[in-house]
């Protein structure tokens, strides 16, 4: 070929393009969840990188670092927020910090995902969907993270396709091997019931309109000032039925199981279909029952991070079945109401604003 001929296949040649860059994150607080973020980030998910990170504690901060490559620390959580080098921001802080931090992210403009809870009561998570509402583009995504495991994927793509004809009942489980000292009943509200309670968003799509507290006999295992374990009932604006058995003082191990009863069947997520023996020492559960949540759920936070920066990539900011500001609010408004029905005769409404547009 000669060298007439070469130059017009140059300049047909397809044009190159730049490999995308990876999403770069900043991490606020980086205890025991933050550290198994930023772990998570470096070892398993594609796309991006832990580039900035703060904690209360710097030593920490420093420690942490050190297992990402590339990343710095900074003193502050603010500083993390206005970073150039940080395109979106994971919230791992203690939940008394998440409003501010999340306003500060909406403010700037920045996705972020920010785990439970959204703020510590509804009125302030109530700001924060307003202010995502003013900004005008989704930007928050909550860690509830079962939105994300496998069984409850299945269960609800069984919903939507409608193969459980309506809901009628929900029946959900959640047990603990042991808890923290000073663990009372509004922790088994907030820390417990609510990963359940954002469940019913998960599956039923309507709100909560009211909930119920049974106490049943407490084992002797519980710790001093305990009710365990606790009944919840919760009703649905449809009239579907919401049981949540909370058990947190097992000895045994954690366990998670969902039953959803429908019109046409029942279906449930969270056991193995042999012999499962649970609330024993060496209990199984096609292998042995986890010690706590993280082993449990691991493959779905995995799943939750890696498809948030899918997200925050294509400009979407907020993964298809995240929990949103909305269902963070709506859980802050729930898990109010049942704190209330700890101590009330009967059932306990549900308030709920309205829902910006």
């Amino acid at each position: 070929m000669t060298a007439e001929h070469a130059a017009p296949l140059q300049q047909n040649a397809a044009p190159q393009t730049a490999p995308p860059q990876d999403v770069r994150v900043g991490v606020i607080g980086v205890g025991r969840m933050g550290a198994d973020h930023v772990e998570r980030i470096t070892r398993r998910i594609k796309g991006v990188r832990v580039s900035v990170l703060s904690d209360y504690l710097r030593e920490t901060a420093e420690k942490v670092s050190a297992t990402a490559a590339g990343s710095r620390v900074v003193d502050t959580w603010q500083e993390v927020v206005a970073a150039e080098d940080v395109d979106a921001v994971l919230i791992a802080s203690p939940g008394e910090f998440h409003r501010e931090q999340v306003l500060a992210c909406i403010e700037a403009g920045k996705p972020v995902l920010c785990e439970k809870p959204l703020a510590m009561n509804p009125s302030d998570a109530y700001d924060v969907v307003r202010a995502e509402a003013e900004a005008g583009a989704p930007l928050v995504s909550l860690g509830f993270m079962r939105r994300f495991d496998v069984g409850y994927g299945e269960l609800k793509d069984a919903l939507e396709a409608g193969e459980l004809g309506t809901p009628m009942l929900l029946n959900c489980k959640h047990r603990n091997a042991s808890v923290l000292p000073g663990f009372t009943d509004t922790h088994m509200v907030y820390d417990s019931a609510v990963h359940e309670i954002d469940a019913i968003s998960f599956f039923l799509e309507e709100p909560v309109v009211s909930v119920q507290t049974v106490m049943p006999r407490s084992t002797e295992k519980a710790p001093e000032g305990l009710h365990d374990p606790l009944l919840f009932l919760f009703r649905t604006a449809s009239g579907t039925v919401v049981t949540d058995e909370l058990w947190v003082s097992t000895d045994a191990g954690y366990e998670v199981r969902t039953e959803l009863v429908g019109s046409k069947g029942a279906a449930t997520v969270g056991q193995e279909s042999g012999m499962v023996t649970t609330q024993q020492a060496g209990s199984r559960w096609g292998g042995q029952v986890p010690l706590d949540f993280r082993p449990r759920f691991i493959a779905a936070y995995d799943a939750e991070v890696q498809a948030w920066v899918a997200a925050v990539a294509d400009g979407s900011n907020i993964a298809p079945r995240s929990a949103t500001a909305w269902d963070g609010y709506a859980a802050a408004a729930v898990c109010e109401a049942a704190e209330r029905s700890l101590t009330a005769e009967g059932a306990v409404d549900v308030t709920l604003q309205e829902r910006p547009a």
